[in-house]
């Protein structure tokens, strides 16, 4: 197997398969020793990092019930 000028290498079907890999499923690599290892990701999900990235950043001076209240209306 090649791996790409960008780095990429395809994963072959039995394998994504055996690791229920999906289209734009998340998977890390971990060196060891002289290998690497691919596994399916675990923890935190793409929509989480996300949420944790935007987490504290709003500074509109609102409560949650005067913010729905506004997207809301009458």
């Amino acid at each position: 197997m090649r791996v790409t000028s960008k780095g990429q290498v395809t994963i072959p079907v039995h394998i994504r398969r055996r690791l229920g890999l999906e289209h734009d499923s998340d998977v890390e690599f971990v060196i060891d020793g002289g290998q690497v290892i691919l596994r399916r990701a675990t923890g935190s999900t793409r929509g989480a990092d996300l949420v944790a990235q935007m987490r504290g950043r709003a500074d509109v001076p609102m409560s949650t019930d005067e913010i729905m209240a506004l997207t809301r209306g009458n």
